[in-house]
């Protein structure tokens, strides 16, 4: 349920509310309103932890399956053009994750990491209409043995600062396997080649590595 590399991305926030939850007990004590003071700090290491939980996930083997590189809510699905690695029409599902979701991203299929890039940005909501384009992200393509080209976009939020790469350039993924993630709200986006079939819908609760979000012929 929780790894070491994810706790340490969340090192400092989890210290200074573990701290403050002591210091909160020990002074509430001292004034008669024992635990009182350590409530708030106290639920709020409890959610931090929380929110750094990294599950495992139920990768389908069929290597035709295109699973979802993000745990949350399938808030959009429709045709763009992807400049980055695709370089051309694209079919995008979007992922909105809530601060309640798992931040961990999964490759959806096997393959190389062959594109990377970092875009500076703002810092909208993620559910904002311009969050996709304005805000901070980070672009990921991945070429199957055969050729095949995914894109995801790992997108910063109004309360998500950081995003991180665990995985550069010329590394290997296996279907469902952890490359990054993005602390607290966010958006990630999987774009996929013309022709591909999506499986998911609008609305659909997707969960990272394990829900099959399209087929590829």
């Amino acid at each position: 349920m929780f790894t070491a590399r994810t706790l340490l991305e969340g090192k400092w926030p989890i210290l200074v509310l573990s701290a403050l939850t002591v210091a909160g007990a020990f002074l509430g004590c001292h004034a008669g309103w024992c635990w009182t003071l350590a409530l708030v700090p106290g639920l709020l290491l409890v959610f931090t932890i929380s929110f750094f939980r990294d599950p495992g996930a139920n990768v389908p083997p069929d290597q035709k399956l295109i699973v979802s590189p993000a745990t949350g809510r399938i808030v959009e699905i429709k045709s763009v053009t992807e400049p980055h690695f695709l370089k051309g029409e694209a079919i995008m599902t979007a992922i909105f994750l809530s601060v309640f979701d798992v931040h961990v991203q999964r490759a959806p299929i096997d393959g190389e990491i062959k594109f990377v890039q970092y875009n500076p940005g703002k810092f909208l909501d993620a559910r904002n209409a311009n969050a996709s384009l304005q805000n901070e992200n980070r672009v990921v393509g991945i070429e199957s043995a055969d050729g095949f080209r995914v894109t995801v976009r790992q997108i910063s939020g109004l309360i998500a600062r950081r995003i991180v790469g665990w995985a550069d350039r010329g590394a290997t993924l296996t279907k469902g396997e952890r490359f990054g993630m993005i602390r607290f709200g966010s958006r990630v986006e999987l774009f996929l080649p013309p022709g591909t079939e999506i499986t998911a819908k609008v609305g659909d609760y997707a969960k990272g590595g394990e829900t099959i979000i399209a087929r590829r012929k």
